[in-house]
């Protein structure tokens, strides 16, 4: 029943892939859409049987469909691990999957296309469960390359647009770097221990002795890190990201808030007894992500298109994801998971309803003045930016303070760095609001005159998640945690296990607290009593200019990399190939000119014939002599 069960969690959102993709167009938008959100419904209806089943099974459950690869000694089968982490992940995953599916049935209901869309959107939860319930490392990089493939159907859907085009190119080919990364760290630890199954590699790492490995352990490792910095967008594969806020909105939240995003920390955290001995690469990542955390809060303090300050957001946020990995908090860095997939799915959404009210307006400098229009989205917004912003009772400050609390007892420089960046976060997601939400309208009088809320189907998914973001914080109350216990069985030793409240902890959640608070009364100044509005393009000067250009980091990446290989590719196409087809075409001139000679001898004359046959016997005759 359980093998049954599995496949039917995995095939179900392939099933609706299938039929909307061969037949949606003929079936309706209203059935593409309710096919494709049944298909997810089922899922997790599936995962939640899963998660009560794990009560009963602490082991898990592990499904092996038949055996795949054998070479010499590396024996691969194809299987689904169906332990904690899995489906935990799974039950996000699918719960919020099934909220943005329902959402894009009245989102997306006026493009052509919608069939084709959700065929997309179930394809990507098919290859996003793969992903989370693989059983070995291979199996995962099916699901992994899988969503690789779909983001770049979703965000380049509305593909006329060539900068949606060179958006979806752009995120492809830079998760492909990270991708080879992930592939030479597959291939080291077959070589090393000739299995790739992740229970068998736990079990060898747990037995120890493994000394004389351990710099080609290390070297896998960092490899790895390489595939999750790809995938999760951190320094500095991470400017695919902001620019794939080109796709539909319910893409930016399904994959770029709650998902793809995080497969990068779900592998992590599942190799977490890898990661436990190489220290070094753990220094790497905590760093690479205190550092991420920090430069795209910055770049988002100065963005004025609503969904770029999201994405900038989340970049930010897997940063502190990742500096929590580093330091060997994996529950934490999943707690953290959790939650922002709760408040950002609900922002993006969010601001998919205000896109969706002014007709396509993403600029928050032509926006203003919505709280009373759009009352249930405005509510929703609200909670999603408290929780984000660690405002106390939120699910955020729990999730972010425990980051924090353990930061500071491992490395108060990374601690600083963190604050610092949850500070900017207040800041900037409350500048979104009061510039979205407040004051008066700055749009068009024909923007004015349609403004509304949204449809239900559009505001429930929001309600929901704007709940979820309030009270999620419960899985991981400070000194009892449910979700410690839970990963136990994954994670046997809890960074967050040793630290108790006491005086330390409880200042250091005092100034969190007032860090965030200190970042939305800055945005209330600048933006309410000062009634600021960010300037035109044309008129930023300054830092500010460079934050807005994103540090021209883009630009930099185009004279080192793209500009060389575009000049290298011009000069094999324009040289090299030329040269080639040259010689290649004077081979064939050649040979046709000694065939043209050679057809003069062909005239018919047998004495002619006779006497060439007397040559060339007479000529082969005293070869044989002479050679003697």
């Amino acid at each position: 029943m359980n093998t049954n069960l599995a496949l039917l969690l995995l095939l179900a959102p392939f099933l609706g892939f299938l039929i909307n993709i061969f037949f949606g167009k003929s079936l309706g938008k209203t059935f593409s859409g309710i096919l494709g959100t049944v298909a997810v419904a089922v899922s997790f209806i599936i995962s939640i049987y899963f998660f009560i089943l794990l009560g009963t099974t602490p082991d898990g459950v592990k499904v092996s469909l038949f055996d795949w690869i054998q070479i010499s000694n590396l024996k691969i089968d194809f299987g689904f691990l169906l332990d904690q982490l899995s489906v935990l992940w799974l039950l996000f995953l699918t719960g919020i999957a099934f909220l943005i599916h329902l959402y894009s049935i009245s989102y997306m209901h006026d493009d052509d296309k919608i069939h084709q869309f959700f065929a997309y959107l179930n394809l990507f939860v098919f290859f996003m469960i793969a992903l989370v319930v693989g059983s070995n490392l291979l199996v995962m990089f099916i699901g992994w390359e899988g969503v690789g493939l779909c983001s770049y159907l979703l965000i380049g859907f509305w593909y006329k647009n060539q900068d949606f085009n060179d958006a979806a190119k752009k995120a492809f080919i830079m998760n492909r770097i990270g991708d080879l990364g992930l592939l030479i760290g597959i291939f080291i630890l077959g070589m090393l221990f000739s299995t790739l199954d992740f229970m068998e590699l736990k079990a060898i790492f747990l037995n120890g002795g493994l000394e004389d490995k351990i710099t080609m352990i290390s070297i896998a490792a960092f490899a790895l890190f390489i595939g999750a910095c790809g995938k999760s967008a951190q320094i500095p594969l991470y400017t695919w990201l902001p620019d794939a806020m080109a796709g539909p909105t319910p893409v930016s939240a399904l994959i770029h808030a709650a998902t793809m995003v995080t497969a990068g920390i779900f592998m992590i955290t599942r190799l977490n007894f890898l990661f436990d001995i190489t220290p070094n690469v753990q220094s790497i990542i905590a760093i690479v992500g205190a550092i991420t955390a920090l430069v795209a809060a910055t770049i988002g303090l100065v963005q004025n298109d609503i969904k770029k300050v999201l994405a900038y957001s989340t970049v930010s946020q897997l940063g502190l994801m990742f500096l929590a990995l580093g330091l060997g908090a994996y529950e934490v860095a999943v707690f953290h998971v959790i939650t922002h997939a709760f408040f950002k799915a609900c922002l993006f959404l969010g601001s998919g309803s205000v896109i969706h009210a002014l007709g396509g307006e993403q600029d928050m400098r032509n926006m203003g003045g919505l709280k009373k229009a759009m009352p249930i989205t405005f509510t929703t917004m609200l909670i999603a930016s408290l929780a984000i912003s660690g405002v106390p009772l939120f699910s955020g400050f729990f999730s972010k303070d425990e980051i924090l609390l353990v930061a500071f007892h491992q490395n108060i420089p990374l601690w600083v760095i963190a604050s610092v960046a949850s500070i900017m976060t207040a800041f900037y997601m409350f500048r979104l609001m009061f510039l979205t939400f407040f004051k008066e309208f700055r749009g068009t009088v024909e923007q004015k005159h349609l403004l509304h809320e949204s449809p239900a189907l559009i505001t429930i998914p929001l309600i929901i998640l704007a709940f979820l973001a309030t009270v999620g914080g419960i899985i991981s109350l400070p000194g009892n945690s449910w979700l410690n216990s839970y990963l136990t069985p994954i994670l046997p030793k809890l960074a967050t296990a040793t630290h108790h409240l006491g005086t330390t902890e409880y200042i250091l959640m005092a100034i969190a607290v007032v860090g965030g608070l200190v970042g939305i009364g800055l945005a209330y100044i600048i933006y309410i009593k000062q009634n600021t509005v960010p300037t035109q393009d044309a008129a930023i000067t300054g830092f500010s200019k460079v934050l807005y250009n994103k540090y021209y980091v883009d630009e930099a990446y185009n004279s080192i990399f793209v500009k060389p290989i575009n000049a290298l590719s011009n000069f094999f196409r324009d040289t090299v190939e030329t040269s080639l087809s040259s010689l290649v075409f004077g081979f064939g001139k050649v040979t046709n000119e000694i065939s043209y000679q050679g057809k003069k001898l062909q005239t018919g004359s047998i004495g002619l014939y006779l006497f060439a046959f007397v040559l060339g016997l007479c000529a082969i005759v005293s070869y044989l002599f002479l050679a003697q």
